[in-house]
């Protein structure tokens, strides 16, 4: 195999075993925000009411909350660790930038959980209720608190602002702090992320409570949890709609080629029309003459108009971006041309470095001229053809559909729980019980197809325009990622068996076992 494969194939298990462990991770990071929410709002109704029934129902999803989040920190760990040990090329080149978010999730955020966990769990009846109820709503804020800093550090890698590139140091460095903390890019996608992360909280515990009913146990517990998830269902499934459609807007503005993968949009134009259902066609290339779709369904103009609520905007496709184009800001250039510019970039970069030994001013001083005139193209000059820089289509496609169609299936069911728990119907209804209880996994597809959209999309960069995946990834042998990888898969899948049977035991017992 020449060095160029082996590079590809060192960047394909790198970029794998990645993946494995973050949607491993996702799989509780969501369960751990959605029920956090939902037990300091059980809680609390304890606290005004003083009821018991509540309490015990708080303590009974307050276990199953603390086993999630325990293996969740677990592969979190391992995620964290990835950085340095197979992409140590990007921790060197912005660690400056991206380990001060991370430094203050571990420092803050995490010590912040970890005070107040230990009183959630083991206060009860040793601290008063209303320290209790402050030390769960605290517990449950550091939680949030840590996946907004885990999002400031992703939002940037989407959409980098806020620093300087340091040419002695060939290292990016932070000057503005508070810019990368509340760029649009972070504030949306925090918003978005634990919303939705509420949707599957409150799926989560429908289903579970569907399940006490099918079995008729428990039946009071079971309808007071639905009633209490249904209103966060309805209220976080609304709400990250309008999220969902400000994201959109963001993406368009800072990643056209993500927007135009979602649509399978490859000829852009004025009035553009949004894909509601299609078949992508495959083999598909940015540059051949093959329909982009085998068929679709394409409501006229509603593209542009969720764009900018104009029906008219201009909105680029994938050849568009490729070839260059128009924008009322001025003419955007082809990748072509950014990846020329990128290599002269590069180039100068090693000649500032060159004349810098050299003790050279005047050769320094010009290099550095060229590196500051064509910086914003640095990237691009990691590229050999402009097809490099265009995403998977098929998978951030299908992706994106799939997300829409359950986010619509979760609005319309939570929707239909709340308005039947209303009206005290909902106990009858075993034919809906049985479709909550099945609900459960569909709301992690949802929550992981979101995530391939943003991931995926922002493909082939792992910092946007900046720094291509290709050169983040560390100079190690393909051998040793793969066995890690599949340490790693059998390592989480145990993990994950565990985590189920653990909460799949507490539930069979019941919270009439809680003290147990």
């Amino acid at each position: 195999m020449d060095p160029l494969q082996l590079h590809e194939s060192l960047v394909d298990w790198s970029r794998a075993q990645f993946a494995l462990t973050a949607m491993y991770h996702w799989v509780f990071v969501p369960l751990t925000l959605g029920l956090g929410l939902i037990i300091c709002i059980l809680e609390t109704i304890y606290y005004r009411t003083g009821e018991e029934k509540w309490k015990k129902t708080t303590k009974f999803w307050m276990k199953l909350f603390g086993v999630n989040f325990a293996v969740g920190v677990a592969t979190g760990l391992i995620l964290e660790f990835e950085f340095g040990t197979n992409w140590s090329n990007y921790s060197w080149f912005v660690g400056d930038i991206f380990g001060a978010p991370l430094a203050i999730e571990g420092v803050i955020a995490f010590f912040m959980e970890a005070v107040f966990f230990g009183v959630m769990f083991f206060g009860w009846n040793k601290v008063s209720k209303k320290f209790h109820l402050i030390s769960t709503w605290l517990a449950v804020m550091g939680a949030t608190f840590s996946a907004w800093w885990i999002l400031v550090a992703n939002s940037w890698m989407q959409y980098p602002i806020g620093w300087d590139f340091n040419m002695d140091t060939v290292r990016g460095e932070m000057n503005n702090f508070w810019a990368i903390t509340f760029s649009p890019m972070t504030v949306n996608k925090f918003f978005h992320t634990v919303i939705s992360s509420w949707t599957l909280g409150a799926a989560f515990v429908i289903g579970i409570s569907s399940w006490f009913l099918l079995k008729k146990r428990d039946v009071e517990f079971a309808l007071n949890s639905i009633k209490i998830a249904a209103i966060v269902g309805v209220s976080a499934m609304l709400i990250s709609w309008w999220t969902g459609h400000t994201a959109a807007q963001i993406v368009a503005d800072k990643q056209p080629m993500k927007l135009a993968a979602m649509e399978g949009l490859y000829e852009g134009g004025n009035g553009a029309g949004l894909v509601t259902v299609g078949m992508l066609t495959p083999g598909k290339q940015y540059n051949d003459n093959k329909d982009p779709f085998v068929f679709h369904i394409t409501l006229p103009k509603m593209l542009s108009f969720m764009i900018d609520f104009n029906t008219d905007s201009y909105v680029p496709g994938i050849n568009n971006i490729v070839e260059g184009y128009n924008t009322p800001n001025g003419k955007v250039i082809s990748i072509e041309e950014k990846i020329q510019r990128g290599k002269i970039a590069k180039s100068a970069l090693s000649e500032y470095s060159a004349a810098k030994e050299a003790k050279d001013e005047e050769a320094k001083s010009e290099a550095e001229r060229n590196f500051r005139a064509n910086e914003a193209y640095f990237g691009y000059g990691f590229f050999n053809t402009p097809a490099d820089a265009i995403p998977p289509v098929p998978v951030v496609f299908y992706s994106f559909r799939v997300m829409i169609v359950l986010a619509t299936y979760f609005l319309v069911l939570f929707i239909l729980v709340w308005y039947l728990s209303y009206k005290k119907q909902f106990e009858n209804k075993r034919w809906l019980q049985w479709t909550c209880l099945f609900s459960i996994p569909l709301a992690y597809i949802c929550s992981q197809s979101g995530w391939l959209v943003a991931e995926f999309g922002r493909q082939p960069w792992a910092i946007q325009d900046l720094l291509p995946v290709t050169a983040a990834v560390s100079n190690i042998s393909t051998g040793a990622v793969q066995t890690t990888f599949f340490i790693f898969l059998v390592l989480f899948t145990i993990l994950l068996i565990a985590d189920i049977g653990i909460m799949m035991k507490m539930i069979k017992g019941g919270p009439e076992k809680d003290d147990e």
